[in-house]
Protein backbone atom coordinates (compact mmCIF):
# COMPACT_ATOMS: atom_id res chain seq x y z
CA UNK A 1 0.00 0.00 0.00
CA UNK A 2 0.86 3.43 -0.85
CA UNK A 3 1.66 6.39 1.63
CA UNK A 4 -0.37 8.62 -1.18
CA UNK A 5 -3.36 10.69 -0.42
CA UNK A 6 -6.53 10.30 -2.49
CA UNK A 7 -8.03 13.71 -3.12
CA UNK A 8 -11.92 14.46 -4.74
CA UNK A 9 -14.14 16.98 -5.21
CA UNK A 10 -17.42 17.79 -6.52
CA UNK A 11 -17.61 21.05 -8.64
CA UNK A 12 -17.83 22.67 -4.99
CA UNK A 13 -15.06 22.01 -3.85
CA UNK A 14 -12.59 21.41 -6.98
CA UNK A 15 -10.70 24.98 -6.28
CA UNK A 16 -9.89 23.90 -2.75
CA UNK A 17 -9.52 20.40 -3.36
CA UNK A 18 -6.15 21.77 -6.11
CA UNK A 19 -5.07 24.33 -3.85
CA UNK A 20 -4.48 21.00 -1.14
CA UNK A 21 -2.96 18.87 -3.87
CA UNK A 22 -0.84 21.96 -4.19
CA UNK A 23 0.82 22.08 -1.30
CA UNK A 24 0.83 18.05 -0.84
CA UNK A 25 3.00 17.88 -3.91
CA UNK A 26 5.16 21.07 -2.57
CA UNK A 27 5.27 18.82 0.65
CA UNK A 28 6.78 15.81 -1.26
CA UNK A 29 3.37 13.69 -0.58
CA UNK A 30 2.29 11.84 -3.59
CA UNK A 31 -1.30 12.83 -4.25
CA UNK A 32 -3.85 10.44 -6.32
CA UNK A 33 -6.07 13.19 -8.04
CA UNK A 34 -9.82 11.81 -8.80
CA UNK A 35 -11.07 14.78 -9.52
CA UNK A 36 -13.46 17.16 -10.21
CA UNK A 37 -10.90 19.48 -11.98
CA UNK A 38 -13.75 22.48 -12.73
CA UNK A 39 -16.64 24.26 -11.86
CA UNK A 40 -19.49 22.33 -13.81
CA UNK A 41 -21.43 20.21 -11.81
CA UNK A 42 -21.06 16.67 -11.04
CA UNK A 43 -22.85 14.39 -8.90
CA UNK A 44 -21.06 14.09 -5.33
CA UNK A 45 -21.30 10.25 -4.50
CA UNK A 46 -19.69 9.42 -7.86
CA UNK A 47 -16.10 11.04 -5.93
CA UNK A 48 -17.17 9.94 -2.92
CA UNK A 49 -16.83 6.10 -4.59
CA UNK A 50 -13.85 7.06 -6.15
CA UNK A 51 -12.14 7.69 -3.47
CA UNK A 52 -13.32 4.66 -1.52
CA UNK A 53 -11.97 2.35 -4.46
CA UNK A 54 -8.51 4.10 -4.14
CA UNK A 55 -8.69 3.32 -0.81
CA UNK A 56 -9.98 -0.63 -0.94
CA UNK A 57 -7.42 -1.02 -3.85
CA UNK A 58 -4.69 0.30 -2.13
CA UNK A 59 -3.70 3.27 -4.32
CA UNK A 60 -3.93 5.72 -1.06
CA UNK A 61 -3.93 4.98 2.74
CA UNK A 62 -5.83 8.18 3.75
CA UNK A 63 -7.92 10.51 1.95
CA UNK A 64 -9.40 14.15 1.77
CA UNK A 65 -12.82 14.66 0.29
CA UNK A 66 -14.58 18.08 -0.57
CA UNK A 67 -18.04 19.89 -1.61
CA UNK A 68 -19.94 22.69 -0.59
CA UNK A 69 -20.44 22.09 2.69
CA UNK A 70 -18.97 18.43 3.20
CA UNK A 71 -21.99 16.93 4.62
CA UNK A 72 -23.41 15.48 1.29
CA UNK A 73 -19.62 13.81 0.25
CA UNK A 74 -19.46 13.00 3.66
CA UNK A 75 -22.94 10.34 3.61
CA UNK A 76 -21.56 9.55 0.68
CA UNK A 77 -18.11 8.31 1.52
CA UNK A 78 -19.36 6.41 5.35
CA UNK A 79 -21.90 4.12 3.27
CA UNK A 80 -18.40 2.32 2.34
CA UNK A 81 -17.95 -0.51 5.65
CA UNK A 82 -13.73 0.47 5.10
CA UNK A 83 -14.09 4.33 5.10
CA UNK A 84 -14.37 6.60 8.54
CA UNK A 85 -14.97 9.92 7.01
CA UNK A 86 -15.10 13.00 8.94
CA UNK A 87 -16.07 15.86 8.28
CA UNK A 88 -14.16 18.57 10.22
CA UNK A 89 -14.46 22.38 10.79
CA UNK A 90 -11.28 23.24 12.52
CA UNK A 91 -7.87 21.72 14.04
CA UNK A 92 -9.62 19.98 17.44
CA UNK A 93 -12.00 18.24 15.50
CA UNK A 94 -9.65 16.79 12.97
CA UNK A 95 -7.08 16.22 15.72
CA UNK A 96 -10.14 14.33 17.57
CA UNK A 97 -10.99 12.12 14.31
CA UNK A 98 -7.36 10.75 14.24
CA UNK A 99 -7.16 10.32 17.56
CA UNK A 100 -10.49 8.49 18.39
CA UNK A 101 -12.37 7.35 15.70
CA UNK A 102 -9.07 6.48 13.54
CA UNK A 103 -10.48 8.33 10.52
CA UNK A 104 -8.82 7.71 7.50
CA UNK A 105 -10.86 10.34 5.19
CA UNK A 106 -10.85 14.16 5.89
CA UNK A 107 -13.99 15.83 4.91
CA UNK A 108 -14.11 19.73 4.32
CA UNK A 109 -16.72 22.05 3.15
CA UNK A 110 -15.00 24.30 0.87
CA UNK A 111 -17.97 26.90 1.26
CA UNK A 112 -18.08 26.94 4.98
CA UNK A 113 -14.42 26.36 5.57
CA UNK A 114 -11.29 29.16 4.61
CA UNK A 115 -8.72 27.69 2.68
CA UNK A 116 -6.10 28.39 5.58
CA UNK A 117 -8.42 26.59 7.93
CA UNK A 118 -7.99 23.63 5.54
CA UNK A 119 -5.42 23.80 5.38
CA UNK A 120 -4.42 23.40 9.20
CA UNK A 121 -6.94 20.91 8.98
CA UNK A 122 -4.78 18.88 6.59
CA UNK A 123 -1.64 19.36 8.03
CA UNK A 124 -3.11 17.73 11.78
CA UNK A 125 -4.68 15.10 9.70
CA UNK A 126 -1.44 14.01 8.04
CA UNK A 127 0.08 14.19 11.47
CA UNK A 128 -1.74 12.86 14.19
CA UNK A 129 -1.92 8.92 15.26
CA UNK A 130 -4.81 7.07 16.85
CA UNK A 131 -4.29 6.47 20.25
CA UNK A 132 -5.85 3.03 19.96
CA UNK A 133 -6.90 1.86 23.54
CA UNK A 134 -10.13 2.32 25.16
CA UNK A 135 -11.37 3.26 21.22
CA UNK A 136 -10.13 0.24 19.30
CA UNK A 137 -13.30 -1.59 20.51
CA UNK A 138 -15.17 1.38 19.24
CA UNK A 139 -13.63 1.48 15.95
CA UNK A 140 -13.78 -2.14 15.41
CA UNK A 141 -17.37 -2.11 15.60
CA UNK A 142 -17.60 0.32 12.51
CA UNK A 143 -16.06 -2.19 10.34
Amino acid sequence: MTDAIALAADHGGYELKALLAKDLTDAGIAVVDLGTNSADSVDYPDYADRLAAALKDGRATRGVLICGTGVGISIAANRHRHIRAALCHDETTTRLCRQHNDANVLVLGARVTGPEVARACLKVFLSTKFEGGRHERRVAKLA
